[in-house]
């Protein structure tokens, strides 16, 4: 396997104009650039892009394969992902989008405005590769139509309202992309209803024989999963209405009672048993989830 180098930092949309070998922006903080214009360009990302700027990317007629860490993606049906400053993205030069663009902004572009504090809430920035939006046709259209009237607002002369409008026109393509992927949640259910059984099946294994480990993060379970924590718990919100870290501590107590109803171990044992190392950490979670302590939930039954 082919050694990796160390990513490349692109700090500016110049920068990045400059690497791909087109011509500079015509804004410095705000750029739309074709994917067909930088098919052929030398960029070398393989080893890895760091990029200080928000990138959200349609693409389209693309058989090939994009890296995010170690993994392959394939994105024959994927059509948009985002990515935010400071994330590390990786591309091969041979499997390019044959069509598409891919909006560039940096944070400084949207500083001052109700966006560039807002925007930290949109989630799917921190998506991986595979977790990107499939778009409907029709879906499709709205979000090159947003994409064409940002790109014809900085190709217009600048006045005191261009910064403005084009500001609005993301927020809008954000708001759009939040909705969009929440109907992607609810039409690819067996999909999410899948990762929910496996979800259920690992807590009730991690439960089953954790004895002192400690709890399950988020972290850990998206991993094993092989999604990322905000596309999880995002899912959960849509099906359940709870986070992950929610579903597990209800999954968590749905344990601890079923233990305390049905065995003879001391509240101690069950709190050993379900990761805890320290009885108090187990009763104080059990009691602020149900109001009861677990020996009087215990004591209930006799």
């Amino acid at each position: 396997m082919k050694k990796l180098n160390n990513p490349v930092t692109v700090n500016t949309i110049t920068e990045m104009h400059r690497a791909q070998g087109i011509a500079e922006p015509e804004h410095p903080l705000i750029s739309l650039v074709d994917f067909d214009t930088i098919r052929n360009s030398k960029a070398d990302f393989s080893g890895g892009c760091i990029i200080n700027f928000y990138m959200v990317a349609m693409k389209k007629d693309f058989h090939g394969r994009v890296r995010y860490g170690r993994s392959y993606y394939d994105f024959d049906e994927g059509i948009m992902s985002f990515i935010a400053p400071g994330q590390v993205c990786y591309e091969d030069r041979n499997d390019r989008p044959g069509g598409g663009c891919m909006l560039l902004f940096h944070p400084d572009f949207i500083r001052g405005y109700t966006l560039g504090k807002t925007i930290k809430s949109c989630e799917f920035f921190s998506y991986a590769i595979n977790e990107a939006l499939y778009l409907s046709k029709k879906e499709e259209t709205v979000i090159e139509g947003i994409l064409k009237n940002i790109e014809q607002e900085y190709r217009s002369p600048i006045d005191g309202f261009s910064q403005n409008v084009m500001v609005s026109l993301i927020d809008v393509l954000l708001n759009y992309a939040n909705r969009f992927y929440n109907r992607q949640f609810i039409t690819r259910k067996p999909a999410s209803n899948e990762l929910l059984v496996k979800l259920d099946d690992l807590l009730e294994q991690h439960f089953g024989n954790s004895s002192g480990t400690g709890l399950p993060t988020v972290k850990s379970i998206a991993d094993h999963l092989h999604v990322s924590p905000n596309y999880l718990s995002d899912m959960l919100r849509v099906y359940t209405g709870q986070n992950t870290q929610q579903h597990i501590h209800n999954k968590l107590i749905e344990k601890a009672k079923e233990m305390l109803s049905t065995s003879s171990l001391s509240v101690a044992e069950v709190a050993y048993q379900l990761g805890f190392e320290h009885p108090q950490s187990f009763n104080k979670i059990f009691k602020r989830k149900t109001n009861i302590s677990p020996m009087a939930f215990r004591q209930s039954f006799n």
